[in-house]
């Protein structure tokens, strides 16, 4: 019974309110602290890459891009060093559009405004590496001009990931 109500004490304290964005990337990265039974070992270096094709919404923040703002933030509210942090981005498939300028983006999205452009702004600014699928960008009409500032135009996401890999960057598996 004891364990019972502990545990629905615990619930009803904790839950979506508990997210904020920061303390990095401070607008965007929703996180919460965590009580981690998981110990992060003293001095770990974090080489993590994430990877997408699937473009957002017209108007909308991509989710991948959130992610790597999230995993930024949680770290560094966990305890992490930000210089033990380091962050790659892969892009290709019709995701090349997320990570493109205004033109491009309006263009593609009747209009509309790329809200990833903030995100991504503050993500190189963190020094995140964002790289874009040669192949993809090719087939969707994207020049290496085309892409926001900080964003860099790869042979190809295999390519990226070859070299990723090389220097011990690990795949985001989800």
């Amino acid at each position: 019974m004891l364990a019972t109500f502990l545990a629905a004490l615990v619930l009803t304290t904790t839950g979506p309110d508990d997210f904020t964005t920061g303390p990095l990337i401070t607008d965007f990265g929703p996180n919460a602290l965590v009580d981690a039974e998981m110990v992060i070992p003293e001095g770990f270096i974090f080489r993590h890459s994430f990877d997408f094709a699937a473009e957002a919404d017209a108007g909308e923040l991509n989710r991948n891009l959130v992610s790597a703002a999230r995993f930024l933030n949680m770290h560094v509210r966990a305890g992490v060093p930000v210089e033990n942090l380091n962050l790659a981005i892969v892009v290709h498939g019709v995701g090349v559009h997320d990570v493109a300028d205004a033109t491009i983006y309006a263009g593609r999205h009747e209009g509309a405004a790329n809200a990833n452009a903030a995100l991504i702004a503050q993500l190189v600014e963190h020094g995140v590496r964002i790289y874009v699928c040669g192949q993809s960008a090719a087939y969707y009409d994207v020049a290496t001009a085309n892409l926001l500032p900080g964003v860099e135009m790869a042979l190809s996401a295999m390519t990226a990931h070859a070299v990723l890999q090389a220097e011990g960057y690990t795949l985001n598996p989800f």
